[in-house]
C-alpha cells in the first residue's frame, strides 16, 4: 500500500481511512492525464510552497497565483470527506499554513476578514509582489496584476 497520504504524525491510517482519503482525492482531484495521482501530502506540500513563495515576495502574475492556490481549494473540498482522525491529525498543519498565507497577504478591499468565509484564500493579495525593475511602473499594479478589480492598496509593496 502506498503511504503517500499518511498523516504527518501519529499512527498510520487504517486501511479504511486510507481508502477514504483515496476516494475523496479521486472524487475531487483525479490525476491529470499521464500525471501522478494527487495525494494529500502533495496538496499540503504545494500549499506550504505557495505560502513560502508569497511570504518571500510573489514573483508571478495574478492568474498564476490563482493556479497556485488550487491546492488549497482541493483541500477545502476534500476536508469534509476525510476520516475524523485524519482531519484531527492534519488540522494543526493546515491551520499553520493558512495563518502563514494570511499574514503574507491582505484581504481584497471591501471583503470581510472572516476566516470562515468560503474560499477566503481566493480573495487575498500578496503583501509583496516581486517584479523585474523595468516592469515596475508608478503606483498602480505591475504587469500581470492589472486585472485586479480594485486599485493597488498602499499595503501591497512592489519590489524589484
Amino acid at each position: 500500500m502506498d503511504r503517500a497520504n499518511e498523516p504527518q504524525a501519529g499512527p498510520a491510517p487504517s486501511a479504511e481511512e486510507y481508502d477514504a482519503v483515496q476516494a475523496a482525492l479521486t472524487a475531487v482531484a483525479p490525476a491529470r492525464a499521464g500525471g501522478p495521482p494527487v495525494t494529500l501530502n502533495a496538496l499540503f506540500d504545494r500549499w506550504r510552497s505557495t505560502a513560502r513563495e508569497v511570504e518571500e515576495g510573489y514573483a508571478w502574475c495574478a492568474p498564476e497565483l490563482s493556479n497556485d492556490i488550487w491546492c488549497r481549494s482541493v483541500l477545502a473540498k476534500i476536508w469534509p470527506m476525510l476520516p475524523a482522525r485524519v482531519q484531527e491529525t492534519r488540522q494543526p498543519e493546515l491551520d499553520s499554513l493558512d495563518q502563514r498565507y494570511r499574514r503574507a497577504t491582505i484581504a481584497w478591499p471591501g471583503h470581510a476578514e472572516d476566516d470562515a468565509a468560503a474560499a477566503w484564500w481566493t480573495r487575498r493579495v500578496p503583501r509583496r509582489l516581486e517584479v523585474e525593475a523595468p516592469e515596475q511602473r508608478g503606483e498602480g499594479w505591475p504587469p500581470g496584476w492589472e486585472m485586479m478589480p480594485f486599485p493597488r492598496p498602499d499595503s501591497v509593496e512592489v519590489i524589484s
